[in-house]
């Protein structure tokens, strides 16, 4: 049977509707790929006075750049195992990312109007999907993980010949940023500042929160891809940067 007798049974789409699976796939695949070879790296992720964000905060006596020496040496493993599940939970345990790559990966479904690829469904009734619902706990434990990163930013205006900024000032900055976007944007955040109420009426704080917080929340996808994208380049940056790979451009 054909390529397209087989599409057509799926859907009656004449359009390229696989493209969108396609390169999620494609997007969060390379991501994985690299956040993990990138973590089990143990090296390269310091160059004065940038911090990888993939080993931010660096929690282990062994750390090129040492901010909360917690777990001794670790074993000689990569500090980045000790936060990274932090972020990396969030992210996978995000509403849109659900979304993605429940699509994308799973084809459940791939697009409207498309066939499942499975023959039942059960959503996230079942392990291991049922364990989505920690996503709230998640959104806590990143605001710390986030307040580091913000002082990695704020680190990075400190040269060793004083005050300064450098290209991967700005990047650190923007890293932050984006990363703030997308926490505040989601869908946790925007039930905390608004959930649990019958009426804003006597709540007019939080109404005014929750609507900047829904704002935000519209761009939520687009936030996530961007910060997504934003955080690999900024690990790549100073990668380089340490390496020797590349020379930082200095401002002031």
């Amino acid at each position: 049977m054909s390529s397209i007798a087989i599409d057509s049974k799926r859907t009656l789409r004449q359009d390229l509707w696989w493209l969108e699976p396609l390169l999620v796939v494609l997007g969060l695949g390379c991501f994985a790929l690299y956040s993990t070879w990138a973590a089990l790296q143990n090296g390269d992720y310091y160059a004065a006075p940038y911090l990888s964000p993939f080993y931010s905060p660096c929690l282990a006596i062994n750390c090129e750049h040492v901010s909360v020496p917690i777990f001794g040496t670790w074993y000689n493993w990569s500090p980045a195992i000790l936060i990274l599940w932090i972020p990396g939970g969030f992210r996978l345990t995000c509403y849109y990312y659900r979304k993605a790559y429940y699509r994308s990966f799973f084809w459940s479904p791939p697009a409207c109007a498309v066939r499942d690829a499975a023959s039942s469904y059960s959503g996230e009734t079942r392990f291991p999907f049922i364990l989505q619902n920690v996503h709230r706990y998640f959104f806590w434990m990143s605001l710390p993980v986030l307040a580091f990163l913000w002082w990695d930013a704020f680190i990075a205006f400190r040269f060793a010949d004083g005050f300064g900024i450098g290209l991967g000032t700005l990047v650190l900055i923007a890293n932050a940023t984006l990363l703030s976007l997308y926490s505040f944007s989601c869908h946790s955040c925007r039930h905390l500042c608004g959930g649990g109420l019958n009426s804003f009426q006597a709540a007019a704080g939080r109404y005014k929160l929750w609507g900047i917080v829904t704002k935000l929340n519209e761009k939520h996808m687009q936030i996530a891809w961007v910060s997504l994208v934003w955080v690999g380049l900024t690990d790549v940056y100073v990668r380089l940067l340490a390496t020797g790979v590349i020379q930082d451009l200095r401002f002031i």
